[in-house]
């Protein structure tokens, strides 16, 4: 497993797949995951806290404020969850949610001109998460399918063209560790190994990943937890072959680093965990606007990222090398819950005027950022071939921590506004930053010397 390993070593039959991370992907900033499945049926979960910021294993699977994990929280004994579905849904069984969701609202065109507006520039559904149903039609998988039952819809099909219709990359997220329903392995309470392990789960995943490749040539893989040790190994169902055909059909296409231990194109970190690859390579953040990846009705306002707030983690994600994958989880019916709608709005509002210091730039070595614990305002760089960004969220005089020399100090003005005065000292600059309308960051972009 390579999941938040901080230094994993690639076995050598997985070297051939070495590249350089493709330009649309290095200067993308940021991506839009959705999670949707018959969990967002009960869509319950107790909203505790990120992951990363829990220690004990079993409290976290007990109380685990991801919903699309509902099926696991709520076969454990005595937990929240347990008592929750007894209350609502007596004794029925998990199956039956299935033809309780029913997508009747759903709208790929209305979502993907929001998550364009936001800013994003790929876009990442669960194709299959760990309860098995695969949205599409899958191979060997009749009756756990949206075809076969519930919305009798192929979503991914339909999320896949309305996003390429609005210019956004597609890509496949496939839960490739766990499926509670082709080898059942719940109560899952610690953190040790618990993916299936046979060949035949094994051939199985194979077959899906393999039918995804073929039928909507995906630009992002993206596994999830693990595989079988077996599917490492020289097979011909194995993940070299995996990545061998995914990358003759879509030669621009990257993976992320939860195929177990073999290729990866990126490094995931999730809400806290994995923080210390932040910065390292190329790398992707993945959370929720909430503390959970599916939708939770437990969730309010307290829970939920602003559009600000967002803007600020996207900022600070981009300053570092890094991509911004954000979840929304829509609910049973396929609308995206308000909350969250209004993340997106703040972010499309913000991005209309400063979206050039997110996309297509990389870090500033010359440039310090400031505003975590040391007192001074909150600002992160960004920059490209021309310009440098200074994402300023404070207003009057604000100290930038940048070599000087390093950028046009006269060339000062606002993304959306007029210029600004700068007075240079040496490894810092001080601007005036003046009110705004938009909430969130300012930008002071600056001509590089």
């Amino acid at each position: 497993m390579v999941l938040f390993m901080a230094d994993p070593q690639r076995p050598k039959m997985y070297e051939k797949f070495v590249h350089d991370t493709p330009e649309w992907f290095k200067g993308a900033g940021l991506g839009i995951f959705a999670h949707w499945g018959s969990y967002s049926v009960p869509a319950w979960a107790e909203p505790i806290g990120a992951l990363g910021t829990f220690d004990d294993p079993v409290y976290w699977n007990t109380h685990c404020p991801y919903a699309e994990w509902y099926w696991n929280t709520m076969s454990i004994k005595g937990s929240p969850a347990a008592e929750h579905q007894k209350e609502v849904y007596g004794d029925m069984p998990y199956e039956d949610f299935i033809d309780m969701w029913r997508a009747e609202a759903f709208d790929p065109a209305d979502m993907a001109d929001l998550f364009a507006r936001a800013g994003a520039r790929y876009f990442v559904p669960t194709t299959q998460h760990h309860e098995g149903i695969t949205l599409w039609k899958a191979p060997d998988n009749d009756g756990w399918n949206t075809v076969d039952r519930g919305p009798h819809r192929d979503l991914v099909k339909e999320f896949a063209d309305a996003m390429r219709d609005k210019g956004l990359k597609f890509g496949v997220y496939y839960s490739s560790g766990l499926d509670w329903h082709k080898e059942p392995n719940m109560p899952i309470l610690g953190d040790g190994e618990y993916g299936p392990q046979s060949e035949d789960y094994a051939r199985y995943m194979y077959s899906h990943v393999m039918d995804l490749i073929d039928k909507y040539q995906p630009s992002i893989l993206w596994g999830d937890i693990d595989v079988p040790k077996i599917s490492e190994e020289d097979n011909d169902f194995s993940v070299a072959r995996l990545f061998e055909h995914y990358y003759d059909v879509v030669p621009d296409g990257v993976v992320n680093d939860r195929w177990g231990l073999t290729h990866w194109d990126f490094r995931t970190v999730e809400y806290e965990q994995g923080k210390e690859l932040m910065g390292k390579g190329m790398w992707e953040m993945t959370r929720g606007i909430g503390y959970s990846f599916g939708y939770n009705q437990m969730e309010d306002a307290d829970s939920y990222m602003t559009g600000p707030e967002a803007v600020k983690l996207l900022a600070d994600v981009v300053s570092m090398g890094g991509n911004l994958l954000l979840d929304i989880g829509p609910d049973a019916a396929g609308r995206i819950p308000e909350l969250q709608r209004q993340c997106l709005e703040g972010m499309a509002d913000w991005m209309d005027v400063n979206s050039p210091s997110i996309h297509d730039v990389e870090p500033v070595p010359e440039a310090s950022p400031s505003g975590e614990g040391d007192g001074e305002p909150w600002v992160r760089w960004t920059g490209d071939g021309k310009s440098v960004y200074a994402v300023v969220d404070a207003a009057g005089r604000v100290p930038l921590r940048i070599d000087a020399g390093a950028v046009d100090v006269d060339s000062a003005t606002i993304l959306g506004g007029g210029n600004v005065v700068v007075e240079a000292d040496g490894d810092m600059l001080t601007v005036e930053i003046p009110a705004t309308d938009v909430a969130g960051p300012q930008v002071v972009r600056f001509a590089r010397h």
